[in-house]
């Protein structure tokens, strides 16, 4: 029975593991998409929108060495999904929680953890990314 019990919490956590990597590498891509732009694709600043923004773009990379080496998962998924405005953003930040919802299914359970996942992709990502 002992060993049945490794080999099942084993392949959890071998299932765990996969399902993290899974996600910095889905993360990688929605960032890219989505937020390279003004971030780059680094997370070090310097996007392609850089040169014509009015504020200054923060290196991502930072985020937790700013935080007392912990990464402030909370706080990002806020300016990810909107919750938190920041004036770069023209204000709320939301246009991402909302593009990432489906026009046709915004209201079902379906589409809710959908965008929460893809936007807990992302701050996952820029957590991998820590300097």
């Amino acid at each position: 029975m002992k060993s049945v019990t490794f080999l099942f919490v084993a392949s959890f956590g071998l299932g765990v593991g996969m399902a993290a990597a899974e996600e910095t590498d889905v993360g990688k891509v929605l960032y890219d998409q989505y937020c390279s732009a003004c971030h780059g694709f680094s997370g070090k600043g310097g996007g392609e929108l850089t040169e014509i923004l009015t504020v200054q773009v923060p290196q991502l990379t930072g985020l937790a060495k700013a935080n007392d080496g912990e990464f402030p998962m909370l706080r990002v998924i806020h300016v990810i999904d909107g919750r938190s405005g920041l004036r770069a953003h023209m204000g709320p930040m939301p246009i991402f929680g909302e593009m990432f919802m489906s026009d046709a299914e915004e209201k079902l359970m379906g589409a809710v953890i959908e965008t929460r996942g893809r936007i807990l992709s992302i701050a996952t990502y820029l957590e991998s990314i820590q300097e």
